[in-house]
């Protein structure tokens, strides 16, 4: 029998869920929620089989961005999906809210109002994953020199979600001495690296990291994956991993360097 406090979309972990609600106050503070996305083709309204929306559409009319604002937390990261080398399912989009505790994030599913908006993000959402991360230090380098692009080029985050194998983090150290380096002599530049302290709700799996790189163009991808120094350590990144999506996102909202740059220094 399906439990009845879970959502359609996914499967709560409520050993976090009640470590979030039992932390105290002293050792609470900002998390940020990661959010994988996939949505129904068609909205998915009980009880209004007439009801002509996408999912996504219904998830933009959920979105509690009034709801975030009175409790202190903000969106820092909203993107759409342009690709995905690695992982099942596909994921639609990409979102991230930062709280200011985990407590703030607990207590913000019991209002009335923010009830009422569930709905509609029962009715569009196929799927997710969300995971609750703190922010670690990442390597502060300059901006790459300016690329002309080719037309219909852009920049765009490749967003990598990682479960460690037994000894993968030393293994994926090595990788990045090597292919690590040849990203960033194309224009590759970290934007964010979390910890996942939690899964909140998915599938039942677990994750380690969630990174974040910006790609100044499509062009400077393609040229680091016929690069050698990379496709020669891909093996070594595979023994790295259990599990791992590598998804490319174009955002629409990106402020996860100045969030969580913030956040490691004490200041947001």
């Amino acid at each position: 029998m399906s439990d009845p406090r879970a959502p359609k979309y996914g499967t709560p972990n409520f050993p976090y869920i009640q470590r979030m609600l039992t932390t105290p106050p002293e050792h609470d503070g900002p998390v940020y929620m990661v959010n994988l996305m996939k949505y129904h083709e068609v909205a998915q309204y009980e009880g209004a089989p007439g009801t002509a929306r996408s999912g996504r559409d219904a998830d933009d009319e959920y979105a509690p961005t009034e709801i975030l604002r009175d409790i202190g937390a903000r969106i820092v990261f909203v993107a759409d999906v342009i690709g995905q080398p690695l992982g099942e399912p596909k994921w639609d989009r990409i979102g991230i809210v930062r709280y200011p505790t985990r407590r703030v994030f607990m207590e913000m599913q019991r209002r009335g109002d923010f009830k009422e908006k569930h709905v509609h993000k029962e009715a569009g959402m196929q799927q997710t994953i969300v995971m609750s991360c703190l922010p670690e230090p990442i390597r502060q380098l300059p901006e790459p020199p300016t690329e002309t692009l080719a037309e219909g080029d852009a920049p765009f985050v490749m967003l990598h979600v990682i479960k460690y194998a037994e000894g993968g983090r030393e293994a994926m150290s090595g990788y990045e001495a090597t292919a690590g380096a040849a990203g960033l002599r194309e224009g590759a530049r970290p934007r964010a690296r979390l910890r996942v302290e939690g899964t909140v709700l998915g599938d039942g799996r677990e994750w380690d990291e969630v990174r974040f790189n910006r790609f100044p163009s499509m062009a400077a991808f393609q040229r680091l994956t016929a690069n050698p120094d990379h496709s020669s350590q891909q093996q070594l990144r595979a023994s790295a991993l259990a599990d791992t999506y590598a998804i490319m996102l174009r955002p629409t909202r990106d402020q996860i360097f100045e969030a969580t740059q913030a956040d490691l220094a004490g200041g947001a």
